[in-house]
């Protein structure tokens, strides 16, 4: 046989990765292979192999006898809109996509050429963990790829896709990078899986309710977005990348954009009059942001915060939202550490903020004291002092407490600071404020009842307006809400060169 035959042989070899029968089992499981998926998220014919002949190096227990090309992981570089990526995709066809040396290997390959090259990695994980076969050697090679997660954190983007099992050890990589993308029915993530959770706490639990993509979606957090099959998941990946440059050095690219009739008439009457009826601020993010551009991250998480990307004259921008509909906007620990998270991104990224303010304050009672809630709301507050991108805040209406500061207030770093007429800026709102300030009064007083509501009045005249902090400089402008979007788009633009000088450290100590 002569040696084109060979090589064209072996290449065939490899794209079969476990065989036909393990490909049509991976089909019947509502799965796409390893290299179909690929071919799903890269640009069509752009897709350039890394490491396709290497295979296992295990002569232990049998593996001798059975070795494919490539590994069981498919490797290498290609393009997404145009935009170089690099792309690993494990393939459960061969030893279930499990971890050996030479899989290591090959991600770490991919992982340093994408640092040394300033390009994101996107990671399509389907692996049944660490190969046993192989021992230490295979739990290494998790430990390479770790090491290479947490030094490409902040440089480049990182992206891992869930598309089957991730157990174990195998979901700690994932957990380092950006975002997560899971697929419903179809991939689950846990430290431990159900029979080790029924023998050691005797709890009966399936896979997908310990660690399925709804689990991770709405109780964990885990999870920033889960999508109802494989294509969709891909679609999602491209669409997140949009949002986002190629590495910590560069801007996100700028989309074509017609300015037209910026007024926005509708969100004059957004804000219910009666201050305490809730309303969506998804509505207000639709109208201020380009049309069709809003994409949420961790939806179905601490939903009451709201955080995603849209643009803005065509320009990527990260938003950061409380939502009166749930909660009513409150702050809690699960809502900060999902803003904190995010804003570090967009931060790292140099993705401007906008953030949008309508908060009571912070929950209180003994289950979010008990669990850390000054620790974890101090979290979004350092995100948010530590932040040197441009940011823009708009306050819609409540600003209480110590969350009127957390809030990307002018006090933390804040470059422009907006306010609707029906903004209400205070230590805590009026009828609490006036319990407290007027006690005595009320307490004298024949009507008890009438008083207070005299009293409270008085001091929501006083101070549940944004009159008391635009005196003072707090807020910069206060803003009738249908110029909402001219201003920001102004605004924005204004600070597009900001330039923020920081004392020389190390890093910080974030309170994790």
């Amino acid at each position: 046989m002569d040696q084109v035959a060979i090589l064209q042989q072996r290449q065939q070899a490899a794209l079969l990765g476990g065989g036909a029968k393990r490909i049509e089992s991976q089909h019947k499981k509502g799965k796409l292979t390893a290299r179909e998926r690929l071919q799903l998220l890269l640009d069509e014919g752009s897709f350039e192999e890394i490491g396709m002949m290497v295979t296992h190096r295990c002569r232990d227990f049998g593996m001798e006898e059975e070795v494919y090309s490539g590994d069981g992981v498919v490797t290498g570089y290609g393009q997404i809109n145009g935009r170089l990526v690099y792309v690993f995709s494990q393939d459960f066809t061969v030893f279930g996509g499990s971890l050996s040396e030479t899989h290591a290997e090959k991600i770490c390959k991919i992982m340093d050429l994408a640092i040394q090259n300033g390009a994101p990695v996107i990671g399509l994980n389907d692996s049944g963990g660490a190969r046993i076969q192989e021992g230490v050697v295979s739990l290494g090679g998790y430990a390479d790829i770790f090491y290479r997660n947490v030094k490409s954190s902040g440089v480049i983007p990182q992206i891992s896709a869930i598309m089957g099992p991730c157990a174990g050890g195998a979901v700690y990589s994932p957990a380092i990078t950006d975002f997560i993308l899971m697929v419903e029915n179809t991939s689950y993530m846990f430290v431990t899986g159900p029979n080790v959770v029924k023998t050691v706490t005797h709890e009966s639990v399936t896979s997908e309710e310990l660690g399925g993509a709804n689990t991770h979606a709405s109780k964990s957090g885990v999870t920033h977005f889960s999508a109802t099959n494989e294509v969709e998941c891909i679609e999602r990946i491209k669409q997140l990348l949009s949002y986002m440059p190629q590495n910590c050095e560069e801007d996100a690219p700028v989309y074509p954009y017609e300015a037209g009739n910026e007024l926005r008439t509708k969100l004059n009457n957004m804000v219910p009059a009666n201050p305490n009826q809730p309303y969506d601020i998804k509505e207000v993010i639709e109208e201020v942001a380009d049309e069709n551009s809003f994409l949420e991250v961790h939806k179905d998480y601490a939903e009451n915060i709201v955080v995603g990307f849209a643009r803005l004259g065509g320009r990527s921008i990260g938003i950061v939202a409380n939502q009166p509909a749930s909660l009513a906007g409150v702050l809690d620990i699960n809502s900060s550490k999902k803003a904190a998270r995010f804003t570090r991104f967009c931060d790292a990224f140099n993705i401007p903020l906008l953030v949008l303010v309508d908060v009571p304050g912070f929950l209180p009672g003994t289950d979010q004291e008990w669990n850390g809630i000054i620790t974890n709301g101090a979290k979004l507050l350092y995100a948010l002092s530590e932040a040197t991108v441009p940011k823009v805040t708009v306050i819609t209406r409540k600003a209480y407490g110590g969350a009127y500061d957390v809030m990307n207030s002018k006090h933390i770093g804040a470059d422009l600071n907006f306010a609707w007429p029906s903004a209400e800026i205070a230590v805590m709102g009026a009828k609490g404020a006036a319990e407290i300030i007027f006690k005595k009064q009320i307490l004298e007083a024949e009507n008890q009842e009438e008083k207070l509501k005299e009293k409270e009045a008085e001091y929501a005249e006083k101070f549940a307006n944004p009159y008391g902090a635009a005196a003072r400089g707090f807020v910069d402008e206060i803003i009738m809400p249908e110029t909402t979007r001219i201003k920001l788009i102004r605004a924005f633009a204004m600070l597009e060169n900001k330039v923020a000088t920081m004392p020389k450290r190390k890093h910080g100590n974030i309170p994790l």
